[in-house]
C-alpha cells in the first residue's frame, strides 16, 4: 500500500515541478546568536529565573528540550523550500519544525497555530495538525476514523508519514527538506519523499522550532524562496 501511495505522490510531484526555484537562499540561523527569532516559553512567564531552552553552541542552534516551548521567526514566509540538518546527539527524542505558524499558544496553551512536521526519532515526517488542517492521500488509513479527525485538543491530529527507515541512527546528521508551495506541503528525509499534503488551511506564516523534552542540534536552516503556480 505504501508503495502505491508513494508512486502517486511522485507523479503529482513531477507535475508540480513546473514552478521555478529562485537561486537566492537565506540562512535563518547566523551561527552566532538568535537574531531574527524570538522565544515563546509559557513556563518563563511564571518563573523569571528560568533560562530559555534555545542556545547557540559551537556554531550550532541547540534546542535543550526544557522548559518546553518554541523558537519562532520574527518574519512570515510563503512559498519556500526549507532545508534542515539536525541530529539527536545523545538520546533519541522528540522535536519538530512548525510551518505556517501564527496565533501563539493556540493549542494546550503552548503550541502556536501551525502545521507541524514531526522530527521525533523514527517518526520524522509525520504531520501534526495544530489548529490548521491538511489533506493527504489515503487519509483514513493514516489518520484514523474520519469522525475522530480534528485540529484541537482531544482530536486525531497526527497523520502518519509514508516510509520506514528514512532516518539515520541517533548521533548522525539527518537532512529534512520541507517544501511549502501554495496550499501543499512536501517533506523529504535524507532524500526520501516521506509525506505530501494539499489543501492546507494556511499558506503562509512564521517558522518555529520546538523545545519538546529532548536535546537537538541544528547546523543548517536554509530557506530558498520558490515561485507559486500562479506566477
Amino acid at each position: 500500500m505504501k508503495n502505491l501511495i508513494l508512486a502517486g505522490i511522485v507523479a503529482i510531484t513531477m507535475l508540480a515541478c513546473t514552478s521555478k526555484q529562485t537561486p537566492q537562499s537565506t540562512s535563518l540561523f547566523n551561527g552566532k546568536d538568535l537574531s531574527g527569532w524570538h522565544i515563546d516559553v509559557p513556563a518563563m512567564d511564571e518563573d523569571s529565573t528560568l533560562s530559555g531552552p534555545f542556545i547557540v553552541r559551537d556554531g550550532m542552534l541547540v534546542s535543550l528540550g526544557d522548559p518546553r516551548g518554541h523558537l519562532i521567526t520574527d518574519d512570515v514566509f510563503q512559498n519556500y523550500r526549507l532545508e534542515v540538518e539536525y541530529r539527536f546527539a545523545g538520546e533519541p527524542g522528540n522535536c519538530g519544525v512548525l510551518v505556517h505558524a501564527s496565533t501563539p499558544r493556540a493549542l494546550y496553551k503552548m503550541f502556536p497555530k501551525s502545521l507541524e512536521v514531526q522530527m521525533m526519532h523514527e517518526n520524522a515526517g509525520d504531520f501534526w495538525c495544530i489548529v490548521e488542517d491538511i489533506t493527504v492521500p489515503d487519509m483514513e488509513a493514516r489518520r484514523g476514523p474520519k469522525e475522530e479527525w480534528g485540529i484541537t485538543e482531544g482530536k486525531k491530529r497526527r497523520i502518519l508519514n509514508l516510509t520506514d527507515g528514512s532516518e539515520n541512527p541517533v548521533g548522525e546528521w539527518n537532512n529534512m527538506t520541507i517544501e511549502c508551495l501554495n496550499d501543499s506541503i512536501k517533506v523529504w528525509v535524507n532524500g526520501d519523499l516521506v509525506n505530501f499534503g494539499y489543501d492546507c488551511t494556511a499558506t503562509k506564516g512564521q517558522i518555529a522550532i520546538q523545545a519538546e523534552g529532548s536535546e537537538v542540534e541544528f547546523r543548517k536552516l536554509l530557506l530558498t524562496p520558490i515561485s507559486s503556480f500562479s506566477d
